[in-house]
């Protein structure tokens, strides 16, 4: 089956086809010719995930599926949450949202968080929902360079590593 996954993120595109081991052709915005960001303006992962894939389903008529995906922090009352991607400003520059993170973060002794994600998956023109939490806890720095976003500052329940210093298939694993 072929999928659209309503990203322009190539790193979340290269997680996916990786997690899903060829089981499905998955085909970013890019190859599906679609040129153009999909807006998040809702307040709630499940709103946004359903914008983006309706508004995929809405322009190719093709299966397709997105996902949202908050950090949600418990000292910060689920902060940075649906704003995840745009923390620090309204670009998306992770380098600044780490920064705000940990600035926000500093002298705080309750570190637990989670990455909350909702996918909405469009399978002939009807839509399921479905949610993945990942439990683990923030760092006071960023260690390791790979992966992407909070990966550096986050270190996932029963790990010793953040998911910056993992590999991919050690990051699936979990």
């Amino acid at each position: 089956m072929t999928l659209i996954f309503a990203t322009n993120n190539d790193n979340k595109v290269q997680e996916i086809r990786n997690a899903l081991n060829d089981r499905f052709q998955i085909i970013s915005l890019k190859e599906a010719g679609i040129n153009q960001d999909i807006p998040e303006p809702h307040d709630t992962l499940e709103a946004n995930a359903t914008e983006k894939s309706i508004t995929i389903f809405n322009l190719k008529g093709m299966n397709c599926f997105s996902e949202d995906t908050g950090l949600e922090v418990e000292a910060l009352q689920g902060e940075p949450g649906v704003k995840s991607a745009r923390y620090a400003d309204n670009e998306p520059e992770f380098v600044d949202n780490i920064d705000k993170l940990l600035q926000r973060m500093s002298g705080q002794a309750n570190r637990n968080a989670r990455f909350r994600t909702i996918i909405s998956l469009i399978i002939n023109g009807e839509e399921q929902q479905f949610e993945g939490i990942c439990k683990g806890v923030i760092t006071r720095e960023r260690i390791g360079d790979g992966g992407f976003g909070y990966d550096p500052v986050f270190i996932p329940e029963g790990a010793s590593q953040t998911f910056g210093e993992m590999t991919m298939d050690e990051k699936k694993a979990i």
